[in-house]
């Protein structure tokens, strides 16, 4: 057994791959390399590379994507020696979303030397500034690797040796295929943009939106997001495929709904989408914060997709012509979807076209979707032109059968005029009548608003009579001091009827408040209130019944306080207390004061004219 494991190894290292003068490329698959897979993740690089360990190198010719165990760590050792050449040759792993990448290799019997590959790494730390993961190697050498491959998902294990001048030929290829791809996706994006300006269709929004989450989640997958956008945070590489997976499927159920109008043509396939469409998003929200082991399952976006695909049939089946590139778009898509998942199970096998079918299928599927929006404005147009039509042919039929109705309302309009006339000559009479009977009215009325004149001012008069007998009770005073701004009005213009001067520096300027017919000096910027030096500063009632209180004190105290209590709702002391406030009014400055305050306001307010 030892003697085999010796022999066994002996071979692995003396029958090198040997790339051929002239050969520009050797692509070696996972079946064709000589490969251990780690269960246990414990294995380093010396345990690997000792004598005793080559035995378990093997190769797997039935190796298939179903075979790789995620949880695992794969060790590949590969000998190879390069022919005489005047450039390098470039080492490369073509699957830009595997985790981390090891290398471990020798140069000519030499030292060992380690390069860490992988999309965990940041992109800076490449040796050669590429999508893919490549290595230098120089030629005319020969070369004993190992490599330990780790990655969370599947991970195609494919090891390309070629010369520098083939690498720059497929990478300038391939990235002008990327620009072709890339930009019908800016161009169509735009597209739809400027058709959503000028119809204002939000459906337009939605496919845009689509369109650009296709594009972002081709940059993922492809290596060029990794490489120009988020170059310095490899973390997003783990998360970034799984969002722009979920907003591919958000917006194109969203732009589904809203073409397919499944809300009306398909009621019951409406309320399953977005109850799927909640499931997903919770499913997204939840891998995205809690587990993003679970945006692996890429092929769960199939469910949604064959149910929008099975809506956009029944919508079409039943009358809805624009549905038919649409059916066509998304089947074209679901095909793509298919492919990649089949692929994944090991149902068909990896090849370059399979690889890059959900490329192609989402171009087809984009073009055929802005077919279907533009059929739906043609078909949309061609109703609006037939209606137009319709009410054309509608509009003369009008034409010919208003004609016929108006000839025979000339006859009647004719008829009608005649008897009109007769009325009118009968009218005319009426209104001479009516006429005279109110010129009449008018000379009555004139002197009947003659005598409600003179009324009022006998009542104005009679009122002043009483006020000046001091006969008037509470309810007819507040007939006239009824509200607080005339009161205040009456204070202002009494107490400033001389002009205004400050109290404190005797300026003559002032500005008024409207809200309470203050003055404010221009000068020193007193305020002054109109109740200011006044008996009426500071009190907390109304100043209507103030100024009747005043009116009943110098009508001798016709009322007791309780009696003045009962009529005006207020306090005794209340009362008292201002009673006493003009008792000392009157005994500093007299009754003539207050009775001249008193007349003011009845005729400010009366605008009193007496009748002789």
């Amino acid at each position: 057994m030892l003697l085999y494991t010796f022999i066994l190894s002996f071979q692995i290292l003396i029958n090198p791959l040997e790339i051929e003068q002239g050969q520009q490329e050797v692509i070696l698959s996972m079946e064709e390399l000589y490969s251990f897979e780690d269960k246990s993740n414990q294995l380093t690089f010396s345990d690997v590379k000792s004598p005793s360990f080559q035995s378990n190198f093997t190769q797997k010719p039935n190796f298939e994507p179903d075979d790789y165990n995620r949880n695992s760590t794969y060790w590949v050792k590969l000998n190879f020696s390069l022919p005489e050449y005047d450039g390098n040759y470039i080492l490369e792993f073509y699957d830009q979303t595997i985790d981390s990448i090891n290398v471990f290799i020798r140069q000519d019997k030499g030292v060992y030397r380690k390069y860490n590959l992988g999309d965990a790494y940041p992109f800076s730390s490449k040796s050669i500034k590429h999508k893919n993961f490549d290595l230098t190697l120089d030629a005319n050498s020969e070369y004993e690797a190992y490599i330990q491959v780790r990655n969370s998902q599947y991970a195609d294990i494919r090891i390309a040796i070629k010369r520098i001048d083939r690498f720059i030929q497929y990478s300038l290829n391939e990235y002008f295929l990327y620009g072709i791809f890339y930009g019908m996706i800016l161009i169509i994006s735009l597209y739809n943009l400027l058709i959503y300006l000028a119809i204002r269709e939000i459906k337009y929004i939605y496919y845009t939106f689509y369109i650009l989450s296709v594009g972002f989640y081709a940059l993922c997958i492809d290596g060029i997001a990794y490489q120009y956008l988020w170059p310095e945070q490899p973390n997003w590489n783990q998360l970034a495929y799984g969002v722009a997976l979920y907003s591919i499927i958000l917006w194109s159920t969203i732009f589904s709904i809203r073409f397919l109008n499944t809300k009306i043509r398909a009621p019951r396939l409406h309320k399953l989408i977005l109850g799927v469409l909640i499931a997903r998003s919770l499913l997204f929200i939840y891998a995205l914060f809690f587990d993003p082991s679970i945006f692996r399952f890429r092929n769960l976006e199939i469910i949604l997709l064959s149910i929008i695909f099975v809506s956009s049939i029944f919508v079409f089946r039943r009358g809805y012509k624009p549905a038919r590139f649409f059916v066509v778009a998304y089947g074209i898509l679901f095909l793509g979807f298919l492919m990649r998942a089949l692929i994944n199970w090991s149902v068909i096998p990896f090849n370059t076209f399979n690889y890059y079918s959900l490329h192609i299928g989402f171009i087809l599927e984009m073009l055929f979707l802005t077919f279907a929006l533009s059929d739906r404005v043609r078909i949309l147009k061609a109703n609006r032109d037939r209606a137009l039509k319709r009410i054309v042919t509608q509009h003369e039929q009008n034409v010919k059968v208003i004609n016929k109705i108006n000839k025979g309302l000339e006859k009647k309009v004719e008829e009608r005029t005649k008897d009109l006339n007769e009325k009118n000559i009968e009218l005319e009479k009426s209104n001479e009548q009516i006429n005279k009977q109110s010129r009449e009215i008018a000379e009555i009325n004139s002197m009947l608003d003659l005598d409600n004149w003179r009324l009022k001012n006998n009542i104005k008069k009679i009122q002043r009579e009483r006020l000046l007998n001091k006969n008037l009770n509470f309810d007819e005073f507040t007939e006239i001091f009824n509200t607080k701004d005339q009161c205040l009005e009456i204070l202002a213009s009494f107490k400033w009827k001389n002009g205004y001067e400050c109290q404190r520096c005797d300026n003559t300027k002032y500005h008024l408040n409207d809200q309470n017919l203050a003055r404010r000096c221009t000068k020193c910027g007193y305020n002054e209130s109109p109740t200011a030096y006044t008996i009426f500063k500071g009190i907390k009632f109304d100043l209507p019944k103030a100024f009747f209180i005043v009116y009943a004190h110098l009508n001798e105290d016709r009322y007791t306080l309780d009696e003045l209590s009962a009529i005006m709702d207020m306090r005794r002391n209340t009362i008292w207390e201002f009673k006493k406030k003009v008792e000392e009014e009157i005994e500093n400055n007299g009754k003539a004061y207050l009775n001249n305050l008193l007349h003011f306001g009845y005729e400010r307010l009366t605008n009193f004219v007496e009748v002789r």
